[in-house]
């Protein structure tokens, strides 16, 4: 069966995996590479958040209340999608149709320097966000709040959408999806155990010999 030709995308500027190339050489040694994009990659979704808990403080009206939070949910997607995800860790999901009519999902994961902060802040924010609508739409639920659940699961679908394509990129495609989850979780414990087993003491004097670790 021969494979199919994957197309390009047309709102491609720079190809996928070039990103390095054109990274500014003055960042190389700050904290964050991409810090715009770390921040945006946590500001829509968690405005979203803050206007569906706090809007009753500021407009009785449901619709403006709904439109908002679409708002902001919608560009939490696309910035997520398209930018952050591409960036930050160096993965991307998207869709074609070929010829024939067919559709055809496409998880691509590039190898690249990834800054351990922004990969850090990047899975965080993209695991966190859908608990919290979890625990929204239960409460809509039990309190019979039916417009607002509405909401609610147009807010879980969004963000499901991007934490499965991004589970399957980092995880590959032909991948069961419960097995991927489970080898992510015991990925991220392990190495969070080894970032506190390796980290150096700062009470120990300085000393010339260079201390051996795992890498």
């Amino acid at each position: 069966m021969a494979s199919a030709t994957v197309p390009l995308l047309d709102d491609d500027t720079i190809p996928f995996g070039e990103e390095d190339e054109m990274r500014d050489p003055s960042r190389a040694g700050e904290k964050y590479t991409h810090p715009y994009v770390t921040f945006f990659h946590l500001f829509f979704r968690g405005a979203a958040i803050v206007i569906y808990m706090f809007c009753g403080w500021f407009s009785d009206s449901f619709i403006t209340s709904f439109v908002f939070v679409v708002l902001f949910l919608s560009a939490d997607f696309w910035t997520v999608k398209n930018i952050s995800g591409r960036l930050l860790v160096g993965l991307r999901w998207w869709n074609y149709v070929d010829d024939d009519g067919v559709s055809h999902w496409v998880f691509e994961s590039k190898n690249s320097r990834i800054n351990k902060h922004e990969q850090r802040i990047f899975w965080l924010g993209l695991i966190l966000c859908p608990v919290f609508w979890g625990l929204f739409f239960l409460m809509a639920l039990f309190g019979l709040k039916f417009k607002w659940l509405l909401l609610v699961m147009i807010a879980i679908a969004l963000n499901a959408a991007n934490l499965y394509g991004y589970i399957k990129c980092n995880y590959g495609a032909g991948k069961d999806l419960n097995s991927a989850a489970t080898d992510f979780v015991k990925t991220q414990l392990f190495k969070n155990a080894m970032d506190i087993m390796t980290k150096p003491s700062t009470a120990q004097p300085p000393t010339n010999v260079r201390p051996t670790g795992i890498v």
